[in-house]
């Protein structure tokens, strides 16, 4: 792997004085998995050790000595896309450990954001049954933005036409699933963030998808913003437990808790996990993904796979609607699914997650 300057390397003392008895001052470096050298070696400048696992530097004048480790390097004699070296450093009778990441370099993915909200965000449907509620929901979309582009993944089972403008309406297996559509959805979208939302949510005149992405432009860190709908933000905490590698940890899923607010932001609050109206950056989005295993209900299991890689708060005032409407017999069959389908689905996660308990 490419040279590396190790960042960082100096020492101080607060009586330089005590060093002008002193004929050499020496520190020494050994690593592992790489070669350690001394750029720009000069006449006079004392270094053993070039191109080696264990590196000697000695001086009799402290800035000397600091001048040469500022210019120390690591070169990896290993390769690995990601791994770590620990480095010894040892002056006087002390020694410090510290590590050193090896890595190659990730290639950045651009979007062009474009001068609108259209070439920013596309809209992200699962449908499955309920064709009255999602055409509903579209008309509410295209009163308030008539070009934004709206992605439908469709497992219903016996699929209808969506028709309209710079609409995509990918029809599935039937009841391929829940996170299977989110998937195929998500895939599809070639925008910076997908505004996600179920197929019988309605816009208000209020629904203003700009606050989501003012706000993610503000912070980039930040891979998803959730909203509320109805007034309900249904935000949550997530306690990960690590247990022995024979039994494994438990997650606990603790509702309307949160870590801290969004500096700058009043109302919005670092959380796990967000309730189902959400602006999501699309390649953080996708590198976790959506567990196709889970085919009916499953939600927080998304923010589960991302733990630790997805960054989201929850804010305040960014609303949708919800529709009124009763569900017949077949949707009721399969939103509410029977015990056997819960069992089978703690069993997966308690396997996949390595778990021995999950309370929500």
């Amino acid at each position: 792997m490419k040279n590396t300057l190790i960042p960082g390397l100096a020492l101080q003392t607060q009586n330089r004085a005590v060093y002008k008895d002193l004929k050499r001052l020496q520190v020494s470096l050994r690593v592992q998995k790489g070669l350690l050298s001394v750029l720009d070696v000069q006449d006079g400048e004392q270094v053993d050790g070039q191109n080696e696992k264990h590196l000697s530097i000695s001086s009799s004048n402290l800035q000397q000595l600091n001048d040469l480790l500022s210019r120390v390097t690591y070169t990896s004699t290993v390769y690995h896309i990601k791994t770590q070296d620990l480095a010894y450093f040892s002056f006087e009778n002390h020694e410090v450990i510290f590590p050193i990441e090896i890595r190659r370099p990730s290639v950045p993915v651009l979007f062009d954001v474009g001068k609108d909200i259209n070439s920013q965000v596309t809209v992200l449907i699962k449908a499955f049954l309920r064709y009255k509620e999602l055409n509903v929901l579209i008309n509410s979309v295209r009163r308030l933005y008539p070009k934004i582009k709206i992605i439908i993944a469709d497992d219903s089972l016996k699929p209808e036409k969506v028709v309209g403008d710079n609409i995509e309406h990918y029809v599935m297996p039937p009841a391929q699933g829940w996170f299977a559509g989110r998937n195929l959805a998500v895939s599809q979208v070639t925008t910076k963030y997908f505004l996600w939302v179920d197929d019988d949510f309605l816009f208000l005149n209020e629904t203003r998808i700009e606050s989501f992405v003012n706000i993610m432009e503000a912070v980039p860190e930040l891979d998803v913003v959730g909203g509320e709908v109805e007034g309900n933000q249904f935000f949550f905490k997530l306690e990960y437990e690590e247990g022995s590698s024979e039994e494994g940890g438990c997650i606990t899923r603790v509702s309307s808790r949160t870590y801290a607010p969004l500096p700058g932001f009043d109302g919005c609050f670092f959380v796990d996990g967000v309730v189902n109206f959400f602006l999501g950056r699309t390649d953080a989005v996708r590198r976790v993904g959506f567990d196709p295993f889970l085919k009916r209900v499953a939600h927080t299991e998304f923010f589960v796979d991302g733990l630790g890689d997805l960054l989201v708060v929850t804010c305040k005032g960014l609303r949708i609607g919800h529709q009124k409407h009763s569900h017949t017999d077949k949707y009721g069959s399969f939103r509410h699914p029977p015990q056997s389908d819960s069992q089978a689905k703690m069993s997966h996660h308690f396997f996949k997650n390595h778990l021995k308990c999950m309370k929500y």
